[in-house]
């Protein structure tokens, strides 16, 4: 008798990503488990809960299949009492899956953002980090179809722009160090993919606190929309993030070749040439030129460059824009100058 369904499901979107990884780093799939030497070690990011749990179990399964080494890490944010313990349980629980290397990491969390954004940038500058001390190839993370439809409506409720709206890429990071595997499965599968296999979950109090605007979304507005509207609605959000990762995408390979276009003998930013560009590559352009400044993309959103692109299209003699990374914009003699002030 084979897996139950559930775990069956998740186990195939893991092997299928353990597949990418080890054609992207340039080994077909079988190489004999014991020649460890050149196998990649790929590490799961696990916070105890459901979906990240579910994917530990996977990886643990397929890993030695395909002769990649499989390792766990989970972050204490220190957020809550005891998060020490539940991280020292965490990580018992991925070394009796086999697990190794396992290591919980500590993090302290700032306010910058938010304490959502500040929570997310300190754990995955710890992923990063113990991603490099481990030469590891890629990090899974548990992401489901759910977050996914949570962060197109996030985007949507910021009145963000279509790369806001096209959510979570299933690969990500530099050099494609983050996979998500389980962006086509529900959470509910994963759930279920641990109650068969009893695995012991963790239900973190975070997620169904109302102070969190994802909690408010999950809780509150996806239940709301799927009564006004019917069933379908997380799986229409999830297509609509992927429509728009590839719209996205094409803009950028767009911005990206005309941005040479647009820049005189010096480098400098014409604004003639500027205006001339259909809004949304124009806008791209100018967003990566305050990237390229300093400013950093986190920071940087839609009504910084609209204020930026008014110095292009709407010009009335108006001062320098400031932006995120003390970053200043100014018109000058027919050019746009982004610079660090």
């Amino acid at each position: 008798m084979g897996p139950h369904p559930a775990v069956a499901a998740i186990r195939l979107a893991v092997r299928r990503v353990l597949t990418d990884i080890l054609d992207d780093h340039g080994r077909a799939p079988g190489r004999p488990p014991h020649e460890r030497s050149s196998s990649p070690l790929v590490l799961v990011a696990c916070s105890g809960g459901a979906d990240s749990m579910a994917l530990a179990s996977a990886l643990a399964f397929e890993a030695p299949r395909l002769g990649v080494r499989a390792g766990g890490v989970t972050v204490d944010h220190g957020l809550q009492a005891g998060s020490d313990l539940r991280a020292a349980e965490v990580v018992v629980r991925l070394r009796e899956l086999g697990l190794d290397p396992v290591e919980s990491v500590a993090v302290t969390v700032g306010r910058e953002g938010g304490p959502e954004a500040a929570a997310r940038d300190a754990r995955y500058a710890a992923l990063d980090t113990t991603a490099e001390r481990h030469g590891a190839a890629a990090v899974l993370l548990g992401h489901t179809r759910d977050d996914q439809a949570e962060t197109v409506l996030l985007g949507l409720a910021r009145g963000s722009g279509i790369r806001s709206l096209s959510g979570m890429a299933a690969v990500s990071g530099a050099d494609g160090r983050y996979r998500r595997p389980f962006l086509q499965l529900d959470r509910q599968t994963a759930r279920t993919a641990c109650m068969a296999q009893s695995l012991p979950v963790w239900d973190d109090p975070h997620n169904a606190d109302p102070a969190y605007t994802r909690s408010r979304i999950r809780h509150e507005g996806l239940p709301a929309l799927e009564k006004a509207l019917g069933k379908g609605v997380v799986e229409a959000l999830a297509r609509t993030a992927q429509l728009s990762r590839d719209d996205a995408d094409a803009l950028d390979a767009w911005a990206g070749r005309a941005e040479a276009g647009v820049r005189d003998a010096d480098g400098r930013l014409e604004c003639a040439a500027l205006h001339a560009l259909p809004p949304a590559v124009r806008r791209r352009v100018l967003r990566r030129a305050a990237i390229e400044a300093g400013s950093p993309a986190g920071s940087l959103f839609a009504r910084h460059i609209e204020e930026v692109d008014r110095l292009i299209t709407g010009w009335r003699g108006q001062g320098a824009i400031n932006l995120p990374g003390r970053v200043v914009a100014r018109r000058q003699g027919g050019r746009l100058v982004i610079r660090q002030g």
